[in-house]
């Protein structure tokens, strides 16, 4: 049983047991958190974590490679597997061999910066994960969207890019549907679904993870009797469902850099 639905089958004891205000569980509002500023000046907590994961990322990979040798340390040993990961199981894979080397910083910065900024919504003192704001998300895509486009027009040329998009052999009747379907693929349907995916389970699992936490305190300063252990029984789940986190953080940072090598690699490919 969820810590939600521990909430709601004794609703009315812990209200009664919190006072007339009750328990008010957490919202998309709660997460605004402006530093300094206001309105659409302002400065967000998130923002902040934005910069300092832009920040720790590049003075890891600096600390970890300064001093690069043939026989490697050990964390540049560390940092070489993760390079080696995303260089081939995700760019040789997905572009192929004649094209991949050109864009694996692209996307080894991809999934090491997406990577950390998830895993700050459960690593201590930070605990908020930006990409969980969709503004965040659209600007990482718009990089993407535009890289994709590049690339293909470059190769096949303004005409010859829109022509890619219908396969050869396709009787004449059924192309313009086919170009269609393609160009609302392309232009519509791959940002915007790259884009709430990242965002969707950024903020499902940040929000899952509060109700937990702030539903245990709640219960457990404010219960009484059996209604306490189901505090204990929520922070329990928070920490399962941390773990849980990890593993989605994790893998949005691989489907987001997976997906964006598919979209270069079919914009950059000799057939559709």
């Amino acid at each position: 049983m969820t810590a939600t639905m521990v909430m709601a089958a004794i609703g009315g004891r812990v209200t009664a047991a919190g006072g007339e205000g009750g328990y008010t569980p957490p919202s998309p509002d709660d997460f605004w958190l402006p530093l300094f500023g206001s309105g659409a000046f302002a400065f967000t907590r998130p923002m902040a974590i934005y910069l300092v994961s832009a920040i720790a990322v590049a003075g890891l990979l600096w600390w970890t490679t300064r001093n690069a040798a043939v026989v490697p340390t050990k964390r540049q040993w560390y940092v070489e597997q993760l390079y080696d990961f995303v260089r081939n199981s995700i760019g040789r894979d997905m572009i192929g061999s004649a094209h991949f080397r050109r864009f694996t910083p692209l996307l080894f910065t991809l999934f090491t910066f997406i990577l950390l900024n998830n895993l700050m919504g459960v690593i201590p003192f930070f605990q908020n994960p930006p990409f969980a704001r969709i503004g965040f998300a659209i600007a990482l895509v718009m990089v993407v969207y535009l890289v994709y486009h590049w690339v293909g027009l470059q190769k096949h040329g303004l005409v010859g890019y829109f022509k890619h998009m219908i396969p050869p052999g396709l009787p004449g009747f059924i192309a313009p549907f086919v170009f269609l379907v393609e160009f609302i693929t392309y232009f519509i349907t791959r940002p915007l679904t790259l884009t709430l995916r990242l965002f969707g389970n950024m903020l499902a699992g940040h929000m899952v993870l509060v109700l937990f936490i702030l539903g245990g305190e709640y219960l457990l300063l404010h219960g009484d009797g059996f209604v306490k252990l189901a505090g204990v029984a929520s922070f329990g789940g928070a920490a399962l469902m941390t773990v849980f986190e990890m593993l989605i953080q994790t893998l949005q940072a691989y489907v987001f850099t997976l997906l964006t090598a598919s979209y270069i690699g079919t914009a950059v490919a000799d057939d559709h």
